[in-house]
């Protein structure tokens, strides 16, 4: 494995600027490189702060994690904005959205020869994300028993309507009392 990046090697205070500055998209490198050697003129003086390449190598990876964030907020307000929520369609939504990105990253993470992650790292990586999917199975079952209640009850109270509404018409055509109970009787017995 390669060494850390130069900026995870920085006190948290400079790391913190870099990445709030890359964020805001506000400077150039250049710029950057500039604005840090005045701000940060001990870390410069001793050679502590990172090349351009680096700053380069970093935003990258920060832009895709902002790109990714992003993506997620978005789908999470479409998917809310489009969705009913009597079966919580949303939480369904947002949980196969999760568990897509969580399968993504494990195998990015697999596939990666990342020097900023040594071999300890990525055990505990992969570690915290096992966790992670079992609980997010666990909140799938739950969901899913959630949903298959709500549809149980909508189609009891569907059938008990149906059956109230045929009682009452057939009462007004002159049905026996005996008839409309039979009636209503044979249509709540397909529950």
């Amino acid at each position: 494995m390669g060494r850390k990046s130069t900026i995870h090697r920085l006190a948290p205070e400079t790391k913190s600027y870099i990445e709030a500055m890359l964020a805001t998209g506000a400077q150039t490198l250049d710029e950057l490189i500039a604005d840090l050697q005045e701000r940060f003129p001990a870390e410069a003086r001793a050679g502590g702060l990172p090349s351009r390449s680096a700053l380069h190598r970093y935003g990258s990876k920060l832009d895709r994690r902002l790109a990714a964030i992003k993506a997620s907020t978005e789908a999470a307000r479409m998917i809310s904005e489009h969705a009913g929520d009597s079966q919580d369609a949303r939480s369904e939504a947002l949980t196969a959205l999760v568990q897509t990105e969580l399968f993504e990253a494990i195998l990015n993470l697999q596939e990666a020869d990342d020097p900023d992650h040594d071999a300890g790292e990525r055990v505990g990586m992969l570690s915290a994300a096992a966790k992670n999917i079992a609980t997010l199975t666990r909140s799938s079952v739950n969901l899913k028993k959630f949903q298959a209640e709500v549809a149980e009850a909508a189609r009891k109270k569907a059938f008990a309507e149906a059956a109230q509404q045929a009682a009452e018409t057939a009462k007004q055509q002159g049905l026996s009392k005996t008839g409309v109970e039979a009636l209503r009787a044979a249509i709540l017995g397909a529950l």
